[in-house]
C-alpha cells in the first residue's frame, strides 16, 4: 500500500502505540485472533475513539457502543457465520458488545435492508474504505507475531488531525448527518472539526 504522506509513518507508529497501550482493545484483537480469519480488523468506533480521547487528554476512555469486527470471505455467504462468530467472541468477552460483518455479504444488506443495488466489495480494505466518515475508515489487527496492522484506505490525517468529514463512498450526506449527531460526536470530543456534507 503506498501513503504519499509524510504523516502516514508517523501517524501510523503513534496508532500502534496506542492501541498497544490499550489493555482492552489488545484484548479484543486478541480474541478476534482466535477465530483464524484470513482477512480482518477491528475498526470504526474502538479505534477512532481511542486516537480522539488521546488527542483530547482524556483520562478515562470514552466508553464504546460496541466493537466492529469486520472480514472478508467471499466461501462464506449467509450471516449465520457472522453470528456463530459473535458468539465465540462473547464466550471470550461477555463484556463486548460484539458486532462482526463479513465485508464479502455486505451489498446483500443494503439491497434487503435500504433496497439500494451496490457493487460486491473485493477486500477486506475495500470494506473499509466504505465507512461513513474518513476518520472512521481505520481498522487495526493483530498478526500471529503479535506485531499490529492498520487498514486505512484513505490514510490517517483525518483521524489524527480530528476532523470529520463525509466519506461519499456508499453513504449519503443525510446518513452522513445522522451519524454524526446520534454519535454526539461535538459533544463527546469537543476539539474536532466537523465538515458539512
Amino acid at each position: 500500500m503506498t501513503h504519499h504522506s509524510s504523516s502516514w509513518t508517523e501517524h501510523h507508529t503513534r496508532l500502534v502505540a496506542l492501541v498497544r497501550a490499550s489493555p482492552a482493545l489488545m484484548g479484543a484483537l486478541r480474541a478476534v485472533r482466535m477465530l483464524g480469519l484470513g482477512s480482518w480488523c477491528i475498526g470504526a468506533g474502538a479505534v477512532r475513539s481511542l486516537v480522539w480521547d488521546d488527542l483530547h487528554g482524556f483520562a478515562e476512555p470514552t466508553p464504546l457502543d460496541d466493537v466492529d469486527v469486520v472480514y472478508f470471505d467471499p466461501a462464506r455467504e449467509g450471516t449465520e457465520h457472522d453470528a456463530a462468530l459473535e458468539h465465540r467472541l462473547r464466550q471470550e468477552m461477555p463484556s463486548v458488545v460484539w458486532e462482526v460483518t463479513n465485508q464479502a455479504t455486505v451489498h446483500h444488506w443494503f439491497a434487503r435492508h435500504l433496497g439500494q443495488p451496490v457493487a460486491p466489495l473485493e477486500s477486506l480494505e475495500d470494506g473499509v474504505g466504505t465507512w461513513p466518515e474518513i476518520a472512521t475508515c481505520v481498522g487495526v489487527f493483530l498478526r500471529a507475531d503479535d506485531s499490529i496492522g492498520v487498514v486505512a484506505p484513505h490514510g490517517l490525517d483525518d483521524l489524527f488531525n480530528l476532523i470529520v468529514r463525509h466519506n461519499p463512498v456508499r453513504a449519503d450526506a443525510r446518513t452522513y448527518r445522522e451519524r454524526v449527531a446520534s454519535k454526539r460526536f461535538a459533544a463527546r470530543w469537543p476539539l474536532l472539526s466537523i465538515r458539512p456534507a
